[in-house]
């Protein structure tokens, strides 16, 4: 991945990354009052060429001025049908309210579409009153089954493929 939105560089993850994207996963986290667990589920900001390269999955980060602001992720799970969970799906104060949120998400759902999966899955909190918002609008339905402590929401999404449409 390498896009621009507005002043801000999405771009892939690189090692040199990984203290500054978990102390930005870890700033939000502390910021809605949630724990960070980074010998838990936040354990694969950590370890990116295992958690997601590995896997199929993708890691990116956002830059504005050559400064990290967030944070968009996803790799294969077993859960459902062909399908990805979105995860790490972060960004600064400062990054927020401009339609950065909802430009990484309909990237994120074209490269997952792009690797033919069909389903994804997210988890999230509803402390995160913004990411709750983005996710519903944009289509996630509820669903039962949160495996990460903190969070109390499960969303799922199918995607449309090429074929379905031409019938």
């Amino acid at each position: 991945m390498n896009s621009h939105f507005r002043e801000f560089w999405i771009r892939d993850w690189q090692p040199s990354d990984r203290t500054v994207a978990a102390n930005l996963i870890r700033s939000v986290l502390h910021e809605y009052r949630l724990e960070c667990e980074p010998d838990g589920a936040d354990r694969d900001v950590l370890t990116v060429e295992e958690s997601y390269w590995a896997k199929g999955g993708e890691f990116w980060v956002v830059e504005q001025q050559q400064r990290l602001v967030g944070t968009a992720a996803y790799y294969p799970v077993a859960r459902g049908s062909n399908a990805v969970e979105i995860r790490k799906m972060y960004l600064l104060p400062e990054a927020r309210g401009q339609g950065l949120g909802r430009f990484l998400l309909q990237n994120l759902e074209s490269a997952i579409a792009q690797q033919g999966y069909q389903q994804i899955w997210l988890e999230t909190a509803s402390v995160l009153f913004e990411a709750v918002r983005l996710y519903e609008s944009s289509g996630y339905q509820p669903a039962t089954g949160v495996e990460t402590q903190r969070c109390d929401r499960l969303y799922t999404k199918l995607l449309v493929s090429a074929s379905s449409l031409k019938n």
